[in-house]
């Protein structure tokens, strides 16, 4: 039976819940939006007037997909070059979800994120559905074809992955716009000091340039080994400048609800750096610079006023 026009609003109205599952358990916007896409295909195709609960029947059939998907990427991922981050999303994207909790804004924290690459996909769509929706255990239980016991136990342990010790922060926009210049100040000041008294003492410099643009395949780490990198990041250069083709420009905004510098270049977005911040300090830069990675966060910012920059990049 070919579906009807509430059948497709009824999907319709689903969707954004969809993208904001699919965006957590994939950490790819591009990806997140195929998988709904291909729930839509499976629910064009069923016999609609059948299902009795049709948000459990979309969420198990997305669910099922982005399983799927988890397990080919974690082969594509020993083939990458380089580190392989998540897509980050700026302030203000539909697809980042509710943000009513604080479970559900660190489930799509670009720490946490990247911290989900750990668990394997069955840990994944567990913490995700029941953290970040409040999935009940049985609800997960029958998506994933177990019992209660074993759901609560997978809980448990992808919670216990993704523990890493640090106490994070969390930060409005506000003080995010002020971490934010205070870190560019002291990145732009020609010495390492400042910087260093800005980062925690495990601090890492991590990114991803997807084999794209340059990027460091190894992470830096230690607040020294950090802040002499950032030093020179931020150092101008006719070099950089003919790199990238050009003077971009360097704006502070958030992404994925924490502090992150956008760079822009000629409208187009090609870096967006996450910084995490601990009671410690900045503990993390994460960089992503893969142009595949920065098109939706492009699409974003040409649709939000976002002021002048803060500076120009080299």
């Amino acid at each position: 039976m070919a579906p009807t026009t509430d059948h497709l609003d009824r999907f319709e109205a689903s969707r954004p819940r969809l993208e904001a599952i699919a965006y957590r358990l994939l950490g790819s916007a591009s990806d997140a939006e195929d998988a709904v896409q291909d729930t839509y295909l499976r629910w064009q195709a069923a016999d609609i007037d059948r299902i009795e609960v049709p948000e459990a029947w979309l969420t198990k059939v997305l669910t099922n997909l982005c399983l799927n998907q988890l397990t080919s990427a974690r082969a594509r991922r020993e083939t990458y070059v380089g580190q392989w981050l998540p897509e980050p999303l700026l302030a203000g994207d539909p697809m980042l979800g509710p943000a009513d909790t604080a479970e559900q804004r660190e489930s799509v924290s670009y720490a946490v994120l990247t911290l989900m690459e750990r668990l394997t996909p069955d840990e994944r769509v567990v913490y995700v559905l029941r953290e970040a929706f409040d999935y009940p255990h049985r609800k997960l239980a029958e998506t994933l074809g177990i019992t209660e016991a074993a759901s609560q136990q997978i809980f448990h342990r992808a919670k216990k992955h993704l523990a890493d010790g640090r106490a994070r922060a969390e930060i409005d926009g506000a003080a995010a716009r002020r971490i934010v210049e205070e870190f560019l100040e002291a990145a732009t000041s020609g010495r390492t000091e400042p910087l260093v008294r800005l980062l925690a003492e495990d601090a890492v410099a991590i990114g991803d340039g997807g084999g794209k643009v340059p990027a460091r395949t190894k992470a830096f780490e230690g607040a020294l080994a950090v802040a002499t990198f950032m030093r020179g990041l931020f150092r101008p250069s006719k070099a950089k400048r003919a790199l990238v083709g050009g003077s971009p420009e360097v704006h502070a905004t958030t992404a994925n609800g924490g502090p992150a510098l956008v760079v822009v270049l000629d409208g187009r977005v090609i870096g967006v750096m996450c910084l995490e911040i601990t009671p410690d300090g900045i503990a993390a830069f994460r960089n992503q610079a893969n142009p595949d990675k920065l098109e939706r966060a492009t699409r974003s910012w040409a649709a939000t006023d976002h002021g002048d920059p803060l500076m120009y990049a080299f």
